[in-house]
C-alpha cells in the first residue's frame, strides 16, 4: 500500500516556516551563492527535461523497496566461480558479468555539454564512468590498450544516449601516444573538460624476487608516468572549471604486499593528486582522486589466482566487491560544476573499509 504523500507546503512564504521559505526556490532570483557555484546558471535549468528518458530506474513509486538493488543483496556475493584470464582481461568472459549501470543509471544533465577523456574506458570502472557521463550529457573519448570488442560495446551505450564517442586504442606508457590522444580529443570535440586517469596495470607476486625489473617498470609506466603525461597535455587544452580525476586505491592507504608494485604506484597517485591540485588551482582546474576498494572488473581474473578470485571482496565489511556502477557516482560528483570547491580530495569507495 502506497503511503500518503506529505502535505504540500503553502505557496505563500509568510505561512511557511522560516527554514522552508529559505529552501523554496524563486526562478526569478539568482542569489549570490548560486551565482558563485554555477555562474552560467546550468543548474537552474530543467535538467530533467530530456535526460535519462530511455532508461528505467531500479524502482518506481513513492517509497523505494528495501531490496531495490543498491543495497548489498542486489549485487553478486562471493564465492564466485574460480576463473583466470590473460592480461588485460575481457569483460565477456567474466562470471558473473559486472554491472556498469547499463540498465540502471539515469542521467539528469549534470555534465551537459562537457567533453571527457577516460583511460581504461573499455571496461570496469572506466566503462561505468563512461556510461554515466554520457547519460549526464557529456561526449566521451575512450582510451584503451587493445580490448577492441569491449570498447565498441561501451561506445554503443554512449551513442545510444545521443552522445559522441571516440575510440583511441594504444599504449599510454608511451608519452607520445598520451599527447596524441589528448590532441585528438581536443580537435574532434573542440574542447576537453574532464580527464579521468583510470587505466591501470597490476600483477600479484608472493616474494620480492618474483618481481622482474620489467614488471616494476611496466606498472609505473602505465599507472603513474602516463598520468603525468596525460595531465600535462590535457592542461594545455583545458579552461577554468575543468576537472582531472585520478583513480587511486585502498592500497594507497593499506598496501597489499602481494601487489607491491601496484600499491606503490597508487600511493604515488594520491600524492600526485594532492600536489597537482595546488599547482593548478590558479588555473581554475580541479584535481581529485577516487580510492576504490575491491571492484569486480576484468583486471581481477586477469591478475589474481582462481582461488583468490572466488573469494574476492569477501573480507570487506560488505562481504562482497563493488560493482563498477557503484563507483560512477563519485566520478560524476567530482566532474560536475556544482563541486567547484572540491579539489585535492580523495573519495574512498571501499565498502565500509575506513581510510583515515
Amino acid at each position: 500500500m502506497t503511503p500518503p504523500k506529505p502535505p504540500t507546503p503553502p505557496d505563500s512564504e509568510d505561512k511557511m516556516p522560516a527554514n522552508e521559505a529559505l529552501r523554496r526556490t524563486d526562478p526569478d532570483v539568482i542569489d549570490q551563492r548560486q551565482q558563485q557555484i554555477d555562474p552560467a546558471g546550468q543548474h537552474r535549468r530543467d535538467v530533467n527535461a530530456d535526460a535519462g528518458t530511455t532508461m528505467n530506474p531500479r524502482w518506481h513509486g513513492t517509497v523505494p523497496p528495501k531490496d531495490r538493488g543498491w543495497y548489498p543483496e542486489g549485487f553478486p556475493m562471493p564465492p564466485f566461480p574460480e576463473q583466470t584470464q590473460d592480461l588485460p582481461g575481457c569483460l565477456s568472459q567474466m562470471d558473473p558479468r559486472p554491472d556498469h549501470g547499463e540498465t540502471s543509471w539515469v542521467g539528469h544533465g549534470r555534465l551537459r555539454g562537457a567533453c571527457a577523456l577516460i583511460t581504461g574506458g573499455d571496461s570496469g570502472i572506466g566503462r561505468a564512468v563512461a556510461i554515466a557521463y554520457a547519460r549526464e550529457g557529456a561526449n566521451v573519448a575512450l582510451s584503451f590498450l587493445d580490448e577492441n570488442q569491449d570498447a565498441k560495446d561501451t561506445a554503443r551505450h554512449i551513442e545510444a544516449c545521443g552522445q559522441r564517442c571516440l575510440l583511441l586504442p594504444g599504449d599510454i606508457s608511451d608519452p607520445g601516444h598520451c599527447r596524441h590522444i589528448v590532441e585528438t580529443v581536443a580537435a574532434e570535440f573542440g574542447r576537453l573538460d574532464i580527464l579521468v586517469n583510470n587505466a591501470a596495470h597490476q600483477q600479484s607476486f608472493e616474494t620480492l624476487d618474483e618481481i622482474s625489473d620489467e614488471e616494476w617498470q611496466r606498472t609505473f609506466a602505465v599507472n603513474i608516468h602516463a598520468m603525468f603525461y596525460l595531465s600535462k597535455a590535457a592542461v594545455t587544452q583545458m579552461g577554468k572549471g575543468a576537472a582531472i580525476i585520478n583513480t587511486a586505491s585502498v592500497n594507497s592507504d593499506m598496501p597489499n604486499p602481494s601487489l607491491l608494485a601496484y600499491a606503490t604506484t597508487k600511493g604515488a597517485i594520491q600524492n600526485f593528486t594532492a600536489g597537482l591540485a595546488q599547482m593548478l588551482a590558479d588555473k581554475g582546474i580541479r584535481v581529485n582522486c577516487v580510492a576504490p576498494g575491491p571492484v569486480w572488473t576484468p583486471l581481477i581474473p586477469a591478475s589474481l589466482s582462481g582461488e583468490t578470485v572466488a573469494q574476492f571482496g569477501a573480507n570487506y565489511p560488505m562481504k562482497r566487491p563493488a560493482q563498477p556502477v557503484e563507483l560512477a557516482s563519485a566520478y560524476v560528483m567530482l566532474a560536475e560544476p556544482a563541486s567547484s570547491y572540491v579539489s585535492g580530495a580523495t573519495i574512498a569507495v571501499t565498502g565500509g573499509k575506513p581510510m583515515i
